[in-house]
């Protein structure tokens, strides 16, 4: 088995990896279809399903899909580009995708939210179709947007999860135990055998810019936030309040009148300004996803700014720790909030900080496995249920005590010796199972939860 460190952190926009970028992408795949076919295409239309069409306005969804059929992807996202093409598509009933026909598409009658029909395959399913000018469907695809950013068609899901195709890697573990196995009869961390992995597939050089790549944006969205204020958009009125709790920090700093405490706060900080960008359609990292995007940077920016003896050196090790637990735990249950609830995101979010906390602290392969199960546990059971399903209300707060949990979990299983009581793995398991039995109002449909007792508006 093998997800890259840049499957699991993905450049992207907000608001949601799985029902912003994933829709986008997924358009963006079905142009690439519409491309190799050789019909002649009049226009285009599509249909969201469950998830995608429950929380899909809170999330941006329709807007995501109607940029992905106009060629945008998340990666290269402009936004002031996109604003403009949105009011060309909505005037013209058009959309002019590179290398196709101008093909008809009005938003308001070719994008169809369906609450009624939900799509086999997964919680967040869509539909694109391709019609030709007696508007008869010639190419229709049916898409799932699987968490992260991950998008799958529905025959790549049938085919199974692991359909990453490439030359052999030098560790392909599945499991936490066989990555331990491993680590013992190399002599290799985690970090070391990641790497090897890495290069397998690609080379030294582009795995260190790519690291660094992620690294800058992730930093700059931390700062982005804490710069910034003002009401998120989407109708709650939610106050951004990342910039007024750094500024009151800032001015207690050598006071010597601060509580141990308040270290707390900074943690949170860092978090919260990146879920405020997310929450505002910013540049976000998915680390696994965007609803969990602040945890693991803010993290990571502790561990920079406040951790005696700490060195940027040490990132490409924290990066490559956490994503070879996020790829555990994508493989063998889900970083989907749409399939398991929210202890699939900021939970699988919690453990893979904790993870690279752990190692660039000094902890042993035993101990990163702890760590990363300690911030697991502790989150299972976690529902997802966005006030008017919008990345914003319990999510902005939840990211940053899901950074102190992994904080707290990075720190216990360093006092110890990576000997513990519930393996990674089990609790892999039991949160695949919690998910599997969780009533669907509560895994991102917005039908339970907060969502149904915070008034809206």
């Amino acid at each position: 088995m093998f997800l890259s460190v840049f499957d699991m952190f993905k450049v992207g926009i907000g608001p949601s990896s799985s029902h912003t970028m994933g829709p986008m992408v997924a358009a963006a795949r079905f142009l690439d279809m519409m491309r190799a076919s050789p019909f002649a295409f009049h226009g285009v239309k599509g249909s969201l399903h469950g998830s995608l069409a429950f929380t899909g306005v809170g999330h941006a969804t329709d807007r995501a899909t109607i940029l992905g059929l106009a060629g945008f992807v998340p990666d290269s996202y402009d936004n002031e580009k996109a604003e403009a093409t949105l009011t060309a598509i909505h005037a013209t009933h058009t959309v002019t995708p590179k290398g196709l026909p101008v093909l008809a598409f009005n938003p308001k009658t070719d994008l169809v939210f369906d609450y009624d029909h939900a799509l086999p395959g997964h919680a967040n399913g869509m539909i694109l179709m391709a019609t030709d000018a007696q508007d008869d469907v010639i190419l229709r695809q049916v898409f799932y947007s699987v968490g992260g950013g991950f998008v799958l068609t529905e025959e790549e899901l049938a085919q199974g999860k692991d359909t990453n195709d490439g030359p052999p890697v030098p560790f392909p573990f599945k499991s936490a135990a066989e990555m331990l196995e491993m680590a013992a009869a190399s002599g290799k961390s985690i970090a070391q055998m990641k790497r090897a992995n890495e290069i397998a597939r690609g080379c030294e050089v582009s795995l260190a810019r790519g690291t660094a790549r992620l690294w800058e944006v992730m930093n700059n969205c931390i700062e982005r936030g804490l710069a910034t204020d003002g009401i998120l958009p989407g109708g709650l009125k939610v106050r951004r309040r990342a910039k007024g709790i750094h500024d009151a920090l800032m001015a207690e700093r050598g006071m010597n009148l601060n509580a141990p405490h308040t270290i707390n706060d900074w943690m949170s900080v860092y978090a919260m300004a990146v879920n405020e960008e997310n929450a505002a359609g910013g540049q976000v990292v998915t680390a696994p996803t965007n609803g969990a995007a602040g945890t693991l940077p803010a993290v990571l920016r502790y561990y920079l700014d406040h951790v005696p003896g700490a060195s940027p050196s040490h990132i490409e090790d924290f990066l490559l720790t956490a994503a070879a637990i996020g790829g555990l735990v994508k493989y063998n249950a889900s970083i989907s909030g749409a399939e398991a609830g929210c202890q699939a995101e900021v939970g699988s979010a919690a453990a893979m900080a904790a993870a690279g906390l752990c190692a660039v602290m000094g902890g042993t392969p035993e101990q990163v496995e702890n760590a990363a199960e300690i911030a697991l546990e502790h989150h299972l059971g976690m529902t997802c249920d966005p006030v008017k399903g919008l990345v914003q209300v319990p999510c902005i707060e939840r990211n940053g005590l899901a950074a102190i949990k992994a904080v707290s979990a990075a720190s216990l299983a360093l006092r110890g010796d990576g000997k513990h009581f519930v393996p990674l793995d089990a609790c892999i398991e039991t949160m695949r199972q919690t998910g599997q039995d969780m009533n669907e109002k509560y895994k991102e449909t917005s039908l339970g939860g907060l969502a149904v007792n915070v008034p809206n508006c």
